[in-house]
C-alpha cells in the first residue's frame, strides 16, 4: 500500500492500534512487519534492552525472508549510545563505522520516559526513509516508543498470567495425587511448558524408584564446593554461568517444611539473564515440588492420621459454611478445646504488625504475664512467619507470673501474607505434644480461608453500604431503609442537604479541599443525628438524612441546627442550603415523593439566596 507523507503517522498508528487490540507474543515481529513494508526493508533487526548483561543488547527479532543473513546476538550499550548521540535515526554513514551494523543503512533508537527500549537497524528503501519517516522522525519514534512500553507491559502480564496459571494447575495436580512420578513428571512438563528452551534435569537425593524415561541423577554428595550441593545444603537458588561450556544453570531447591529432597536444575544458554520474576516462579515450582514429594513420602504416616484428618475436614466444612466472623471463630474455638483439652485460645488480627485481639478469645491475654507473650508472639511470627511451640513458658518468662507453661501459636496465612495467628496455652508444662503441634498447624492452616472469609464478607458488607470518602451510608441503603420505615414506622422526616457554591470552593481551593469539606460536613452529621438516625451521602455534594419516627418540627429544628454548625466548624468556612419533607401513617405518601418534594425544598431554598431550610409539603410552603 502506498503511504503519503500527510497520512503517513495516522496510518502507522491505526496498525499499531490493530496489532494492540489483541496482545500476543509475536507482536514485536507484527510491529517489525509493518515497518519493513512501509520502508521496503530487505532486512531487519531488532535488539532489545530488556535483558542487558555485561552492557550487551540482545536480539529479539529478525527479518530475513529471502536470503541467509547472519546476523549477531549482541551489540555492546557503548556503540549504540555512540551512534545515536546526537538523534534518533542513524544513517548509513554512521552504520558503517562499526562492522557488525555495517550492512545496514538505517536505523532507529526508542526510549520512553528517558528509559531505553530498544534498537532496530533495516536495510531500507532510503528514498522512502527519506520521504517518509525524515520529517516524521519526532512523530514516528513517539508512537513506535508508546506502543513498545505498552506491549512490553502486556508481554509481562501475559507471562505472568502463564506461569502462574500453570502454577496453579501443576499445585491442583499434586493435590491430586500421593505418586511420587507424577510429581517429579509434572514439575518438569509444567517447566517445559512455560520455557520451552529450556534443559531440566532433576538431581535427587536418595534411590527414588521413579519412570526412567524422566531425566532424572542421583545427588553427588562427593561434589562439596559445587553449585549444586550448595544449593541443597543452604536451600537457596544457586545460578553459574559455564561461558566455555556456552551454558547458564539455575539450581533450586526441593525444599519441603521439614527438608531438602533434591535440586530443579534449569538450563539455558550463556547468555541469558533470568528475570527475577522467572527465577521466583521456578523457586515456587520448585518449592511446591518439593512439598509434594515430602507429602508423597509421609503418606503411609498420615494413615495414622485418620481421626486428626476427620477432624481437620469437620472444622473445613463447618467453618466454610459459616458467614458470620463470631460463628466462625466460636466453633473453632469448640473444636480446639474439643482436640487439644484446653479453654485458653485466642485469635490476633495483625495491622501493620500490632495486635488486635478478636471476640471469642479467652481472656488469657488479660494479665501483665499475658500480655508480655501476646508481645512475643507477635514479634516472632511477624518476623518469621513460622509456628511457635513452647513447652514451658516459665522459662522464657521468668519475671512474669503466667497462669499456664505450655503455648502453641500458628500464624494464619493466606496467599504468603501474614493476616494473625492463633495461640492456645494450657496450664501443664509439656502439655502439647509435637504430633498435637502438627494437627493444630494443620487445622489453622485449613481455618485460616475461613476466617478470612468471613473478615473479608463483613469489611465488604461494610464497603456496599458506606460511601467510601464520606464513610456516611450510600444512598442505595438509605433509600431501602426508608422503605423499610414507611412499612413500621409512624412518621419520619427527611433532609436533603447541599453545600453551597461547592464548586467555587473547588476552583479557589482545588479539589482535595472539596473533598476535606464533604468529609467535614459528613462528620458534622454524624455528631448531630441519634444512632438510629441515617446519614447518607446522596450524589455529588449532596447530602440526605433520614430521621425515622421524628415529627417535622424536630427534623426542622436538626436542619436548622447543622446549617447553623456546618458554617460555625468548617474551614474554609462553606454554608448549606436543606430542603426538608415529611410523611406519615395519616396520609398516603411514596418513597419517590417524599424525595421529590425535598429536592423542591432544596431549589427553592438556593434560590431564595441559601444558607437556609425549606419545608416543602404537599399542601403548604413554609420557608
Amino acid at each position: 500500500m502506498e503511504v503519503s507523507v500527510q497520512n503517513f503517522i495516522l496510518y502507522y498508528k491505526s496498525c499499531l492500534f490493530d496489532i494492540m487490540e489483541e496482545a500476543q507474543e509475536n507482536n514485536i515481529a507484527d510491529w517489525v512487519s509493518i515497518i519493513v513494508e512501509l520502508l521496503g526493508a530487505k532486512q531487519a533487526v531488532y535488539y532489545t534492552t530488556q535483558n542487558v548483561k555485561n552492557n550487551q543488547l540482545y536480539i529479539e527479532y529478525t527479518y530475513a525472508p529471502n536470503q541467509q543473513a547472519e546476523f549477531h546476538n549482541c551489540i555492546t550499550s557503548d556503540i549504540v549510545n555512540t551512534i545515536f548521540i546526537e538523534q534518533k535515526l542513524a544513517n548509513r554513514e554512521k552504520l558503517t563505522q562499526f562492522p557488525m551494523l555495517a550492512e545496514f543503512n538505517c536505523g532507529f533508537e526508542f526510549n520512553y520516559n528517558e528509559l531505553k527500549k530498544g534498537y532496530l537497524f533495516l536495510v531500507a528503501d532510503l528514498e522512502k526513509v527519506e520521504e517518509l519517516i525524515e520529517s516524521n522522525l519526532e512523530a514516528f519514534t513517539y508512537e513506535s516508543e508508546k506502543f513498545l512500553h505498552i506491549i512490553n507491559k502486556h508481554y509481562k502480564i501475559m507471562s505472568e498470567e502463564k506461569k502462574y496459571k500453570e502454577l496453579f494447575r501443576v499445585t491442583e495436580k499434586f493435590h491430586s495425587s500421593m505418586d511420587v512420578d507424577i510429581v517429579l513428571r509434572e514439575i518438569i512438563h509444567t517447566l517445559k511448558r512455560v520455557f520451552p528452551h529450556f534443559q531440566t534435569v532433576l538431581m535427587l537425593s536418595n534411590d527414588t524408584n521413579h519412570d526412567k524415561n524422566l531425566p532424572i541423577k542421583e545427588l553427588q554428595f562427593d561434589q562439596e564446593n559445587s553449585p549444586v550441593m550448595e544449593c541443597f545444603v543452604t536451600g537457596d537458588i544457586k545460578i553459574e554461568e559455564h561461558v566455555s561450556n556456552n551454558q547458564t544453570l539455575l539450581n533450586a531447591p526441593l525444599c519441603g517444611k521439614q527438608g531438602v529432597y533434591g535440586v530443579l536444575q534449569v538450563e539455558t544458554f550463556s547468555s541469558f539473564i533470568f528475570q527475577n520474576n522467572e527465577v521466583e516462579f521456578i523457586r515456587l515450582l520448585a518449592n511446591t515440588g518439593g512439598s509434594a514429594l515430602e507429602n508423597a513420602k509421609l503418606y503411609e504416616q498420615s494413615q495414622r492420621l485418620i481421626e486428626d484428618l476427620q477432624l481437620i475436614n469437620e472444622t473445613s466444612h463447618r467453618l466454610n459454611s459459616s458467614s458470620r466472623l463470631d460463628e466462625t471463630l466460636h466453633f473453632l474455638k469448640t473444636q480446639i478445646s474439643k482436640s487439644f483439652h484446653t479453654e485458653q485460645a485466642g485469635f490476633v488480627l495483625l495491622k501493620e504488625d500490632e495486635p488486635i485481639i478478636l471476640e471469642g478469645s479467652s481472656g488469657l491475654h488479660n494479665t501483665p504475664g499475658g500480655k508480655k507473650c501476646i508481645e512475643y508472639m507477635t514479634e516472632n511470627i511477624s518476623l518469621k512467619k513460622e509456628s511457635i511451640l513452647i513447652s514451658d513458658a516459665r522459662t522464657l518468662f521468668e519475671d512474669e507470673a503466667l497462669p499456664y507453661a505450655s503455648i502453641m501459636a500458628v500464624p494464619m496465612l493466606e496467599s504468603d501474607t501474614l493476616k494473625g495467628y492463633c495461640l492456645i496455652a494450657h496450664e501443664f508444662p509439656y502439655f502439647f505434644t509435637f504430633e498435637m503441634f502438627k494437627l493444630f498447624q494443620s487445622l489453622i492452616h485449613h481455618s485460616t480461608l475461613a476466617v478470612t472469609n468471613s473478615m473479608l464478607r463483613e469489611e465488604l458488607e461494610r464497603m456496599v453500604i458506606t460511601d467510601h470518602l464520606t464513610q456516611l451510608f450510600a444512598k442505595s441503603f438509605l433509600n431501602n431503609e426508608v422503605i423499610q420505615s414507611m412499612k413500621k414506622d409512624e412518621e419520619g422526616t427527611f433532609i436533603l442537604l447541599d453545600i453551597d457554591n461547592f464548586k467555587e470552593v473547588n476552583d479557589t481551593y482545588g479539589h482535595q479541599i472539596g473533598d476535606e469539606i464533604l468529609i467535614q460536613v459528613a462528620k458534622i452529621i454524624q455528631k448531630n443525628i441519634r444512632a438510629s438516625d441515617i446519614g447518607a451521602r446522596w450524589g455529588g455534594e449532596e447530602l440526605a438524612i433520614y430521621l425515622p419516627n421524628l415529627p417535622l418540627n424536630k427534623g426542622v429544628q436538626v436542619a436548622n441546627r447543622l446549617v447553623k454548625t456546618v458554617y460555625e466548624n468548617t474551614n474554609p468556612k462553606i454554608t448549606v442550603s436543606c430542603g426538608v419533607s415529611y410523611w406519615n401513617k395519616q396520609r398516603k405518601d411514596e418513597l419517590e415523593s417524599l424525595f421529590h418534594r425535598a429536592d423542591l425544598g432544596l431549589y427553592d431554598a438556593k434560590e431564595l439566596g441559601k444558607n437556609q431550610v425549606v419545608i416543602k409539603e404537599e399542601h403548604q410552603y413554609i420557608s
